[in-house]
């Protein structure tokens, strides 16, 4: 096993035990029927907090409709899709990823080949060098995921871009935006520019902790991203995962993590290492955000702000 698949294969288990721990009562499918309007052109399929099931969101324009983040595997993408079309307008379909990972992406295989997927050129990379890797990680962690995850693979994006792309719908405008790398090295957001509607990915959560979850994520650069969330003004804001809320979900992203790099920076300082550091840390930010979901991941955000830091 090569370096970078261990590295790979650590933060995975970092990152979804945690998740796996909270026994869903189903399997990570999205669910069907329980699609709600959140705004004229916005509708949102919940995640209802189960884990590896994301939130997803459908906007619908006059001439086509995007879907964000279909879920993971092809039932998911199924169910997706028969909620899409009880909704749309026009018959053109993109679709748009927030990451690469599996229950972001996976589902997209369920739509048909006149759906476009647009993807930024960073998650792209994601996809080419440890997408089919970070499939075969999750699988490997239950029967379940196994046989969800089975045939499971990546489409062909339709058109990249490298920052930023306006997509007209017919009558609804959607900003969508490669940040980071925060989460990952291809973080991407979609804003609905006349509803108001943040759809933010792993970068901003309700009361879940942020995910360090690649080699490339930085802290620098996810706070920078944050700025440039904010600056849109969102009315609402709708993270990858748990529950919707409003521009408060991505100031207490900032202040979390502006205060955990201040104080990783300030141990680094005193000749800590990076595991005194971590579990102190972890300890400490957890007795700071006790509503707040999935402690471990404090270790990992302090592990890898420990090896951005000078």
């Amino acid at each position: 096993m090569t370096a970078i698949r261990i590295l790979i294969a650590a933060l995975l288990w970092l990152v979804t035990t945690a998740v796996l721990a909270q026994a869903p009562a189903h399997p990570p499918i999205v669910k069907e029927g329980k699609t709600v309007q959140i705004s004229p052109n916005v509708y949102l399929i919940p995640d209802e907090k189960v884990g590896m099931v994301p939130n997803v969101g459908i906007i619908v324009g006059s001439r086509a409709t995007m879907v964000f983040d279909p879920g993971m595997g092809l039932r998911s993408g199924q169910a997706v899709l028969r909620e899409v079309e009880k909704v749309s307008k026009g018959k053109d379909i993109y679709i748009v990823n927030s990451h690469f990972h599996p229950e972001h992406t996976t589902g997209d295989m369920a739509f048909p080949p006149s759906a476009k997927v647009i993807r930024a050129v960073a998650q792209q990379q994601d996809v080419e060098e440890m997408g089919l890797k970070w499939v075969a990680l999750f699988a490997s962690r239950s029967p379940m995921l196994t046989d969800i995850l089975q045939g499971a693979t990546f489409r062909t994006p339709a058109e990249t871009f490298e920052k930023e792309k306006i997509v007209d719908l017919g009558g609804v405008r959607v900003k969508i935006l490669r940040l980071g790398p925060g989460h990952t090295r291809g973080d991407t957001a979609v804003f609905v520019e006349g509803d108001g509607v943040l759809f933010s990915g792993d970068l901003a959560m309700k009361q879940l902790f942020p995910a360090f979850a690649t080699p490339q994520s930085r802290v620098g650069s996810w706070i920078t991203s944050l700025d440039t969330l904010e600056a849109l003004k969102p009315l609402k804001v709708i993270g990858a995962h748990y529950d919707m809320g409003d521009a408060a979900m991505i100031s207490a992203y900032r202040s979390y993590l502006i205060a955990l790099r201040d104080r990783v920076a300030e141990m680094k300082k005193q000749g800590k290492s990076s595991d005194e550091t971590a579990e102190t840390l972890r300890n400490e930010f957890r007795a700071k955000y006790p509503d707040w979901d999935q402690p471990l991941r404090i270790h990992t955000a302090a592990t890898a702000i420990y090896r951005e830091l000078p």
